[in-house]
């Protein structure tokens, strides 16, 4: 039975992965004076914390002031990059309509991401997220959460709710958080393809449906229900 809703947000209900990786690929020739390969992105970069990233990047422990700067630094230009590329920056197709009927059924859901509190309270405000969720139940990295794949985002989000994890569905695009809501024994596991294929997905272990946007969840979760876009 599901009773709760987990989103991931980077790469779920935003689809910025492209944003992010531009970002990291020139901020990362910054840090270790070349780019992250493709792969390196995919292993070590999606669903991990700023500080994870960049000691991978530097290969050395960092003061964690040293590490706060240069996390800051990064976010404020991907922010930057956000606002001068209009045409990319909304919600993906259907999360709102989606968002809205979860809402109209009292269905408890949160956002668990790995996004620092800047980038949080960045969106917060730019896609009015309180229209849908309790601001106050959002899970992000304030430094105390181990990074995904790591389970610990998804089982806090889903005590926030007050759901058994197995009763959640968590909506997730990157591995490692798709491994940390396996870890984590959330009952449904989808997996968005804003950047990879669905043959992609089909590979990996613990996914239960495949959905290429918002609109196409209906049929699978809620087949008696009929939406107009």
């Amino acid at each position: 039975m599901i009773k709760g809703f987990i989103f991931d947000f980077n790469g779920t209900l935003f689809w910025d992965s492209k944003l992010h990786y531009d970002a990291w690929i020139d901020y990362s020739t910054k840090l270790r004076g070349y780019p992250f390969s493709d792969e390196e992105m995919q292993k070590y970069m999606f669903g991990r914390t700023n500080s994870d990233i960049i000691e991978y990047a530097v290969g050395e422990k960092l003061p964690e002031s040293e590490i706060i700067a240069l996390a800051k630094e990064k976010e404020s230009y991907y922010r930057n990059m956000c606002k001068k590329l209009p045409e990319q920056f909304h919600l993906a197709e259907g999360v709102e309509e989606f968002l809205d009927f979860l809402k109209s059924k009292n269905i408890p859901m949160t956002i668990a991401t790995m996004s620092e509190k800047d980038n949080v309270d960045f969106y917060k405000k730019e896609f009015n997220l309180a229209k849908w969720f309790d601001l106050d139940k959002i899970v992000y990295s304030d430094g105390t959460i181990p990074g995904k794949p790591n389970p610990d985002i998804f089982l806090i989000a889903a005590d926030k709710i007050g759901v058994n994890p197995k009763e959640c569905v968590v909506f997730e695009d990157a591995l490692s958080g798709i491994e940390a809501a396996k870890r984590a024994g959330i009952g449904t596991i989808v997996a968005v393809t804003s950047m990879e294929t669905r043959e992609y997905y089909k590979q990996i272990e613990g996914v239960d449906y495949i959905i290429p946007n918002f609109k196409s969840i209906y049929d699978i979760l809620f087949p008696n229900v009929t939406m107009q876009y």
